[in-house]
């Protein structure tokens, strides 16, 4: 019999009400129990671990990529915690998922994953490593060298003969988005150069980031305004680009490059680091003009929660944009970590919309969210009675319940214990110099060499990026300030 969620996690929650959660933003149990509830409500949709289920799928209509987003929360969840509930059904998920190529290319996926599909899963992969989550038996894949895995399979796919670069939408050339080059997809290569850079000291990640940002900004998806565009698309026979995406921008995007920038930014010495520190004042400036209420600076989806949607009238978020904001929330917190400076801007947005986002967390058994593209609506509310979380922040529940609106509310309220020396999370992310404990292979995800495409090898770590990486690890220091804790370099 496989591992039953409804079982775990309950010592926590028998105190709970069962008419609603009740929390106090000051108080780190009262914070843990309201994550606790949340979380329990949220694992609750999964069925993964079902007898006869595949481990690390959601039901119908929940895509898998989702599935790997949800399970990246839960990740975060034990680090920030410690609450070890859901560690053994988290790393199931991971690590069936991650296939036997052990690049997140399982067979029930690969004929329709896409670039950003994959992405999502690896970034959770990304934040095993850097939490320490527990690793998998030696046997199993584990979480850097799958990372490492996906990335060398991703820079092999860099196109510089449509748009000058970047990566496409598709894997696939039979796929949907075989001529889109989406942000998401490009951010998510951006983000995960970044941070490998910083895990394993080797600069020809960051050199991958570095270029990807530079191509962003060399067609316009990345504005001077710093809003990031959706996406370009191009002609598959002249190879003529269009940025194209009108309006659309979404949190996630803006979200994973600021991330991405500031882990560039943490690996940075002198004019370089200057040069990141602007990129990422810049994004956090297009979060604050477009993701937060005017007064209150609260959390919101702005494109299509706040009335700017194509489809015509306000409020017509779709089962994916439903996750979007959650995104945000756990970049940003990343990003007061590792750019300690931004803390003193960001951690209101959080504490605001931690406390907004509980108080929608009230409705019924049986909630659930509609389907805003295809009419149906999302399976029930299956956890305690009275606490199923809504989706717009800005009023009490609005009978939006979902995996969405679940995993949004649980980032904006653990986020909140980031600084507050709580966990595993007091210390921030790990490096490999640094209380990583994740194996890598630097060659993995590749089965020929010779026909890498786009991607240049990695350089072997040199002896200047040991001495770099050296120096960030020593001088590396936690510095508290009123009551708050922080990277600083």
């Amino acid at each position: 019999m496989r591992w039953n969620v409804a079982v775990c996690g309950l010592m926590g929650l028998l105190a709970q009400s069962a008419t609603a959660i009740t929390m106090d933003i000051d108080d780190t149990q009262s914070v843990k129990d309201a994550a606790a509830t949340i979380a329990y409500g949220m694992l609750k949709y999964y069925t993964g671990n079902n007898t006869g289920d595949t481990p690390g799928n959601l039901p119908d209509p929940y895509y898998w990529w989702e599935a790997g987003a949800m399970f990246g929360a839960m990740v975060d969840y034990w680090w920030i915690t410690g609450d070890t509930s859901y560690v053994e059904v988290t790393t199931q998920a991971i690590v069936h998922q991650a296939g036997d190529a052990r690049d997140f290319n399982p067979a029930n996926q690969s004929r329709t994953s896409s670039n950003d599909d994959v992405g999502f899963w690896t970034i959770t992969a990304m934040m095993a490593a850097e939490d320490a989550f527990p690793d998998p038996p030696e046997d199993q894949p584990q979480w850097l060298a799958l990372v490492q895995a996906v990335f060398n399979q991703m820079a092999s796919r860099w196109d510089d003969l449509n748009c000058g670069g970047g990566l496409r939408w598709a894997i696939n050339d039979f796929q949907t988005g075989k001529d889109y080059k989406n942000s998401i997809s490009n951010g998510i290569f951006f983000n995960l150069g970044a941070r490998l850079a910083r895990f394993t000291g080797n600069s020809s990640y960051g050199e991958w980031a570095s270029r990807t940002w530079d191509w962003e900004r060399s067609i316009n998806l990345i504005t001077d305004e710093y809003d990031v565009k959706d996406g370009a698309h191009f002609d598959v026979t002249t190879h003529v680009c269009r940025n194209d995406s009108g309006p659309h921008v979404w949190s996630y995007n803006i979200g994973v490059f600021l991330q991405g920038a500031a882990f560039m930014y943490n690996v940075s010495t002198g004019a370089e680091q200057e040069t990141w520190k602007t990129r990422v004042d810049g994004l956090l400036g297009a979060v604050e003009a477009k993701f937060l209420t005017n007064d209150t600076k609260i959390i919101k989806e702005w494109y299509c929660e706040s009335g700017f949607s194509d489809r015509g009238h306000p409020y017509q978020c779709n089962i994916d944009q439903q996750t979007f904001k959650g995104y945000l929330l756990r970049w940003l917190s990343s990003t007061s970590q590792v750019a300690p400076y931004t803390y003193e801007r960001i951690n209101p947005w959080i504490r605001a919309t931690a406390a907004a986002a509980v108080a929608t967390c009230t409705g019924p058994v049986g909630a659930a969210a509609p389907q805003v593209d295809s009419g149906g609506i999302q399976p029930g509310f299956k956890g305690i009675d009275g606490t199923a979380c809504g989706f717009k922040w800005t009023q009490t529940f609005d009978g939006w319940a979902g995996v969405g609106a679940q995993m949004n509310a649980l980032s904006a309220v653990m986020y909140t214990l980031t600084h507050k020396g709580v966990g595993k999370a007091a210390k921030g992310p790990v490096t490999t110099a640094q209380g990583g404990t994740s194996k890598g292979d630097p060659g993995a995800g590749v089965t020929d060499p010779a026909s890498r495409g786009g991607l240049a090898a990695l350089k072997p770590i040199t002896m200047a990026d040991r001495v770099g990486a050296g120096i960030v690890t020593a001088i590396l220091a936690i510095s508290i300030v009123g009551g708050s804790v922080f990277l600083t370099i």
